[in-house]
């Protein structure tokens, strides 16, 4: 099995942990390399449905080692949740190991997080409330607080110290907050790390050795490129790097490992939060596809923005991800549609490019530039084989191939584990 990194190809949300779920069985190991609780992945297997914030989705593979890696924020309370979750599901996670590493978000990240994005009122990017970005500012500025100090008291209680003067007086002189109970906090969290200290370790040589084994580590990917926070659609993205580098910064694993570059995406395109979405649609195209995709968020339920595949966002995406394939899903959400359309360069004040802006944030004359195709009325849910979806579909996917530059090396036509097609040659230990 190559050790395979897999990156969401458009704003996240592409089922990625699908993909990954395949890929796991044939691996021993799967990593998850960044991000934090603001990114969930959905498995349904066999009529059940699995939902992960944190724990990477390779779990439901009994033999298959998981590891919430250095890059990771952590939310102690939302992780021991989903591990009871999992548990209720008889799910096992004996072969979870969390980094010593990984960072932690506290209670004062969720609350400058919720104050700052309601200070910006009508320029606010839509964050998720979680903490995320004010854990990963923490860490920047090196006084975060890290699994090591959660699963120890007496350091925790020190990490606490350092910084309770300074965050209760940004919430009550700046914010006009309360102020948080520091003792509360530290102990609850102890309380959290004791619950997770069989899991904490140096995961960094662990990872490490699997990836220069004949074994096979996936690197599983949270949100998308285009969120990531140096080469995404800035400030309209996360505070971590989900690019296919992050997959390095975020584990130990240098680049040299990487045998092969997996990117998922969408038959159309969605978008959660504000900012710029060339082709979205807000007519009755846009919400037919929303309901029969079930575009909701898996972590926070809100309703996705919808839109037509934007390939010079995929290509960009090659670009930066360096992607050897591309896994290309929801083909089943089309059906039924008369046409379907393909993004295929934008018009820009006159002049058309087939480029990514440098800031496509600041495009307000874009209007993209499409391609149609004929779609197709079959329900393709229960197809096996892609030489049997209807012509227009594989059309539209070797169509897909063509202006990407990327070989599609599976499609999925429903939320099940047995309806991912994989084409053989193409699709990473296929």
């Amino acid at each position: 099995m190559p050790n395979t990194v897999v990156v969401g190809a458009q704003w996240g949300d592409e089922a990625k942990g699908k993909v990954v779920d395949y890929l796991a069985e044939r691996a021993g190991m799967v990593v998850r390399y960044g991000g934090g609780n603001n990114a969930g992945h959905t498995v349904t297997v066999e009529g059940a449905t699995y939902k992960f914030h944190l724990v990477p989705c390779g779990i439901l593979h009994g033999g298959v080692v998981c590891v919430i890696a250095d890059g990771v924020v952590v939310d102690p309370e939302v992780l021991v949740q989903e591990l009871h979750g999992l548990a209720a599901q008889g799910v096992s996670v004996a072969n979870l190991r969390i980094s010593a590493n990984a960072h932690v978000i506290m209670p004062y990240h969720k609350e400058f997080d919720r104050l700052e994005e309601a200070a910006k009122g009508s320029s606010a990017i839509g964050t998720t409330g979680r903490g995320i970005g004010p854990a990963y500012a923490d860490k920047a500025s090196r006084i975060g607080v890290r699994m090591h100090d959660l699963v120890d008291e007496a350091r925790l209680r020190k990490a606490l110290d350092r910084v309770k003067e300074q965050k209760n007086a940004i919430l009550t002189r700046v914010h006009g907050a309360a102020a948080l109970d520091f003792e509360d906090i530290a102990q609850s969290y102890a309380a959290l790390g004791a619950e997770l200290r069989p899991y904490v370790c140096s995961t960094a040589y662990l990872v490490g050795e699997a990836a220069a084994s004949d074994a096979g580590v996936v690197f599983e990917g949270a949100q998308g490129a285009l969120l990531d926070l140096d080469m995404g659609t800035y400030p309209f993205v996360t505070s971590s790097h989900p690019l296919a580098g992050g997959a390095c910064l975020g584990t130990g694993v240098g680049p040299t490992r990487i045998d092969a570059v997996l990117g998922v995406a969408k038959s159309y395109t969605t978008r959660v939060g504000a900012g710029i979405f060339p082709t979205e649609l807000e007519d009755e195209t846009g919400s037919y596809i929303r309901e029969r995709g079930h575009e909701y968020g898996t972590t926070t339920g809100r309703p996705r923005r919808c839109g037509w595949i934007d390939t010079v966002v995929l290509r960009y995406s090659a670009m930066v991800n360096g992607l050897t394939c591309l896994a290309l899903g929801h083909l089943d959400v089309l059906s039924g549609l008369d046409t379907v359309r393909l993004a295929t360069a934008y018009r820009i004040d006159g002049e058309v490019t087939d480029k990514m802006p440098v800031d496509l944030v600041s495009q307000v004359g874009l209007t993209p530039i499409y391609e149609e195709m004929p779609g197709w009325s079959e329900d393709v849910s229960g197809v096996t084989r892609f030489e049997d979806l209807p012509e227009a579909c594989r059309a539209y996917v070797r169509r897909v191939e063509e202006l990407v530059g990327v070989p599609v090396g599976s499609v999925s036509v429903g939320p099940g584990r047995e309806q991912l097609i994989v084409r053989t040659g193409v699709f990473p230990g296929a």
